[in-house]
Order: C-alpha cells, then structure tokens, then sequence
C-alpha cells in the first residue's frame, strides 16, 4: 500500500481550505489517503462535534467523507482533476462517533473523456458496510486540470 502525498499540503494555508483534506481547516476532517493498487483508501476518527444524532456521525458528515474519497480516486486513477456532478448515497447502519476509526474505499468504476464513475463505501471500526455512494464527477483534460485547478499530474502524488 503506497500512501498518496497531498500536493497542496504547502500551499498558502488561507487559500488551501478543503474541508476534506486539508490540514490548515482547522474544523476540517483532516484527511489522508493510501493507494491499495485498486482502491484509494482513507481512515478517519470521526469526533463528536460531527454528529447529527447522539453519538451518531451526521449524514452530510457521511456524504461529504464519500465524495472526497471520490475526489481521490479522479486526482490518481483518472490522473486529472474534476468536480462533482451527482452524489447517489445510501445509508445501511449508523456510523457511531464513540466506536473507533472507519474506513473510506473508492475505486474507479469508470472512466471517458468528461466523466468518472466511482463506487465509494464507509466502513465502520467492526468493518460493517455503513454508507456507500456512486458518484459521477465530470473530469477535465490533463491540460485544463493544470491550467486551472493545480493539478500537478500524476507523478506529484507518489514518491
């Protein structure tokens, strides 16, 4: 398992302000993520300041751990960046704020010039499937993803 660099994490803390990934956000879920070879993968505490419910992790909380797993997934294995076009998430169980650490995976579905299909999932610490989400992200060219979203290309998110 190959962990993935975060390529902005030296930009300018008051513009990198992602509430997924960054680690200047100082309310954001601070994420980090691994390359498996067919999956991006990332493990998160969740804290009690993200529940919905009592001791339940919020939904929108759920969603938003799904779509940036996704993201992820179009940064490395689409080897582009893109921007969400549609979110279809299904709740199975609850997540609990007080239960340990879970488990994101995404893997690319796939993948055309403007679109990339991926299947995300949520895993509790017990490894019980909790919410999972197909999304579509358009994704750009390689050029226009450089031009205009900082995407570095594929060889600045691996050592």
């Amino acid at each position: 398992m190959k962990k993935i660099i975060n390529v902005h994490r030296h930009d300018d803390p008051e513009v990198y302000r992602c509430i997924g990934c960054s680690p200047h956000n100082p309310i954001g879920l601070k994420l980090e993520f691994w390359d498996d070879g067919e999956s991006i993968i990332s493990k998160w505490n969740p804290r009690r300041e993200f529940e919905g419910w009592v001791e339940v992790l919020h939904g929108g909380i759920q969603a938003t751990l799904l779509d940036e797993i996704a993201a992820w997934v179009v940064y490395t294995k689409c080897k582009t960046a893109g921007v969400t076009a549609e979110l279809k998430v299904k709740y199975k169980r609850p997540v609990f704020t007080t239960r340990g650490e879970i488990l994101m995976k995404g893997r690319l579905v796939e993948m055309n010039k403007r679109l990339a299909v991926i299947h995300a999932q949520l895993f509790n610490a017990e490894n019980e499937l909790c919410a999972e989400a197909d999304v579509k992200y358009v994704i750009f060219s390689e050029e226009v993803a450089r031009k205009k979203y900082h995407y570095p290309g594929i060889d600045a998110f691996y050592e």
